[in-house]
């Protein structure tokens, strides 16, 4: 299918990137969300193989985009076609394996790269039901992404309830993860290259800071900014409260909540 026709068909679902707009149709993602199997488009959901995968090839003419195979082929020259963002009100989650380094150490490579899997396959599934976008996995870490507009106006809460999800999960894998929570504005969009390798991206200070405090929280802690306490409606809650200071690339001292997932 050509990319203009893959466009045409795209929008019967309405689907648009522009360099002033960000919009998507999240009931579509949340019907994919439910259709077998992974993997799937990393943006709207839909699935590549299985029932799922042939009724959305037979339907919407969706398949793994062969220049991006972590998106479908609509989404991929939907990003090519419409590149830019904008910049969003979003929240942030980081969660990365704690010791990982030692961890490895201790077990063979394949029974190492199991765990890694485990950690991905659960952190994915999680984040995929609660409307979240996974930005990336690498290495030992994913992040991801939450927004009024695909997550509906409680998204930071949302988030909240995604680290305390993942945070039980990993502890019953017995998977040493840290997590860390903020919610500000950043540029969220469709990036890419001369050659046409496109992603979306959170790119900005506050994605910035997201990462740092998530690199302050020890294993089963979830270190969540002031700003996204009480985005969330949590600013009273009665938990443990630290300063981070001495991020790196931060000024000043971060004031963080601090909640167990377990």
């Amino acid at each position: 299918m050509s990319e203009k026709k893959a466009i045409e068909v795209g929008n019967i679902w309405y689907f648009w990137f522009s360099t002033n707009a960000f919009h998507v149709d999240k009931r579509l993602r949340r019907v994919n969300r439910v259709l077998p199997s992974d993997p799937r488009c990393k943006f709207c959901n839909a699935p590549f193989k299985g029932f799922g995968g042939a009724l959305e090839r037979i339907i919407f003419g969706k398949a793994q985009s062969d220049l991006n195979p972590r998106f479908c082929n609509m989404c991929d020259a939907a990003m090519r076609q419409f590149p830019g963002g904008a910049e969003v009100e979003m929240s942030m989650l980081f969660a990365d394996i704690r010791g990982s380094t030692a961890l490895s150490e201790t077990m063979t490579p394949i029974e190492f790269s199991r765990l890694i899997n485990r950690f991905y396959v659960r952190a994915t599934k999680i984040i995929n039901e609660e409307d979240g976008l996974m930005e990336k996995l690498a290495g030992d870490a994913v992040a991801a992404f939450w927004g009024a507009g695909f997550a509906g106006p409680d998204y930071v809460r949302r988030t909240v309830d995604v680290a305390r999800e993942l945070s039980k999960a990993m502890a019953h894998e017995a998977i040493p993860v840290g997590i860390g929570v903020h919610q500000g504005v950043a540029f969220f969009g469709a990036v890419g290259t001369e050659e046409g390798l496109t992603d979306f991206a959170a790119i900005g200070e506050e994605v910035n800071l997201a990462a740092r405090i998530a690199s302050q929280a020890a294993a089963g802690e979830i270190l969540i900014s002031s700003q996204a306490l009480e985005a969330a409606g949590l600013a009273g809650s009665e938990m443990e409260h630290r300063e981070l200071a001495g991020l790196k690339g931060i000024s000043q001292p971060v004031a963080v909540g601090v909640m167990h997932g377990a």
